[in-house]
């Protein structure tokens, strides 16, 4: 398949957001087990926002970035949806982080 970099950049952008869609609904599901399971979360996913607007010039906080893909601020976001990891949840991360 070949795409045009404007319809390529254009698909991957709406994939994305149905993406940050996605996880807005889905609160139920921790970081935590997002980590453990592929390796990556939503705060993944804000570094790399921050990373591509630092490589692009274009100012960003760690605060904006999360705030961009959690839908609000993450403290939040925390505050309405995170739990305490299960001791199970920790002993995975742990397990997990060191093939990273």
């Amino acid at each position: 398949m070949s795409l045009d970099p404007k319809t390529r950049t254009e698909l991957e952008a709406a994939a994305f957001r149905r993406l940050l869609d996605h996880l807005r609904t889905r609160s139920d599901v921790q970081n935590i087990d997002m980590m453990n399971l592929a390796g990556f979360c939503r705060n993944c996913l804000s570094n790399w926002m921050k990373d591509a607007a630092d490589s692009q010039g274009v100012p960003m906080t760690k605060d904006e970035s999360r705030e961009a893909i959690y839908g609000m601020p993450f403290e939040e976001w925390k505050a309405k949806h995170q739990k305490d990891a299960s001791p199970e949840q920790k002993a995975a991360f742990e397990k997990a982080s060191h093939k990273h």
